[in-house]
């Protein structure tokens, strides 16, 4: 049934897509994200379902979309320096066959990031992938969040609808797009039109966030604490109440300290001293590792670098966080091979070198500055139709330092998700330029006399 229901969205999504080709590239944001194919036993396990929609949306937009309003921005040429960079470093490998294999999705993931700005014309199209990107992330967050109510979970035992470490069904990797993704769902319930406010959706929407929070406690993942109290403190611009917040905010934490399992304040204590932990220690060792090897190859070993490291750890005794094995431990000395990154950042050194991690900086950097200026170019506008840029470019910023964050922990520099929030950014940026520039204007900050005309206002195309 699960494999019929499947089949029958698809479907359905991709032959609305033939009579609105911009449907198409949501359909692959969707199965970028949500990945069905895996989800499905036999019926379109089989079929490259993913190159297949990737091809009728680019085939789409080329063929039926209209282009007048187009516009680039310099992001995308960074990525595409990026991507050129990456194919680089994938002929000199030093693992040529392991290299390929992560090449063949690193390299989509890239170029859909170039392409899904150029067809971000409106505001409907924007809102539309938001909207998409949340529904699709819900899917895993929303049976992640239940399974954790309902008292299950453990580091490495939640499973989020597929029963592999691929994509958003990691733990850590759900974890911290699950806290990275609040603040759009907070957007979207009070500027959204496809689904307008009302009850319903504020009660999907607080409900889809408690989901969301529940994702550190289920899957025990210490980067997921460390994002949400990141975004509890990046939410201090946007409160009106500041102090009320603050107070709130304490009092929630107090009051959920005793409801949570030993197992997971065990493994949070190891935040404190990474020694006490094999995984934590483990992961300092091979970023000491990544650096020295950086230095001797400056230009990167290409992906998968990391299968030639070897590591000799310290580990310190203390007390674990597995209630099935003893409660202390005494120190021991271990070596560890071929162990991953676990940090985007150290990725980016090992595999891409100093120039490959210089450019994926100034990628986010460079992004993250956009929309600071459109949050303060926008933030008193006292026109209504321009009430939602500031908030999103808000939303948008604090997700993206979020996710940033938790990548510190986590190897996920290519993870095609935080690509589709960086095209998200510079949709937003290339729309906001193209309406200033076609309407002559600036935001309102001022006297309503600087208001023009409603006649004198181009509308914009619908999607």
């Amino acid at each position: 049934m699960r494999d019929l229901a499947f089949v029958a969205f698809l479907f359905a999504f991709i032959g609305v897509g033939f009579r609105k080709p911009f449907l198409f590239v949501l359909c692959f944001c969707y199965i970028d994200i949500v990945a069905p194919q895996r989800l499905s036993y036999f019926l379109i396990n089989s079929i490259p379902i993913s190159l297949i929609v990737f091809g009728l949306a680019i085939g789409g937009w080329l063929i039926a979309d209209d282009k007048r309003d187009t516009r680039w921005s310099g992001r995308q040429l960074l990525l595409i320096a990026l991507l050129l960079y990456c194919w680089m470093t994938t002929i000199n490998a030093d693992f040529p066959v392991e290299a390929a294999d992560k090449w063949s999705w690193v390299w989509k993931a890239l170029v859909w990031a170039i392409f899904l700005p150029l067809t971000l014309r409106t505001k409907l199209r924007i809102e539309s992938l938001v909207l998409i990107m949340l529904l699709s992330a819900a899917a895993i967050a929303i049976a992640g969040g239940i399974k954790t109510a309902g008292g299950g979970g453990g580091y490495g035992q939640l499973q989020l609808l597929l029963n592999e470490n691929y994509g958003l069904y990691e733990g850590s990797i759900m974890s911290a797009v699950g806290i990275s993704i609040i603040p759009l769902i907070l957007w979207y319930r009070r500027h959204g039109t496809i689904f307008p406010p009302d009850w319903r959706v504020s009660i999907f929407c607080f409900a889809l966030i408690f989901a969301c929070a529940l994702l550190p406690i289920g899957t025990q993942a210490r980067t997921g604490l460390v994002c949400l109290v990141v975004l509890a403190v990046l939410s201090l611009r946007a409160v009106k109440h500041r102090f009320l917040y603050i107070a709130g905010a304490a009092l929630l934490t107090v009051a959920t300290i005793p409801f949570l399992p030993q197992s997971f304040t065990a493994r949070m204590e190891t935040i404190r001293d990474h020694k006490s932990d094999q995984s934590a220690s483990t992961r300092v060792a091979v970023w000491a590792w990544t650096w020295e090897y950086a230095k001797e190859h400056p230009f990167g070993g290409g992906f998968e670098a990391y299968i030639q490291n070897h590591v000799r750890v310290e580990k310190a005794g203390g007390t674990t966080y597995d209630p099935d094995k003893p409660q202390e431990s005494e120190a021991t000395v271990y070596e560890e091979h071929s162990r991953a990154y676990h940090s985007s950042y150290f990725e980016m050194l090992g595999e891409q070198g100093y120039p490959g991690l210089a450019l994926w900086l100034l990628l986010h950097g460079a992004s993250l500055v956009q929309m600071e200026r459109l949050r303060r170019r926008y933030l008193k506008t006292r026109r209504a139709e321009e009430q939602w840029i500031a908030p999103l470019a808000t939303a948008l910023q604090h997700g993206h330092v979020t996710y940033m964050i938790g990548s510190l922990f986590v190897g996920i520099a290519f993870q095609p998700f935080i690509y589709m929030m960086l095209a998200l950014e510079m949709g937003l940026s290339t729309y906001v330029r193209r309406r200033e520039q076609e309407a002559g204007w600036r935001p309102l900050t001022a006297r309503p006399a600087q208001v023009p005309a409603r006649h004198n206002v181009p509308h914009a195309p619908s999607a």
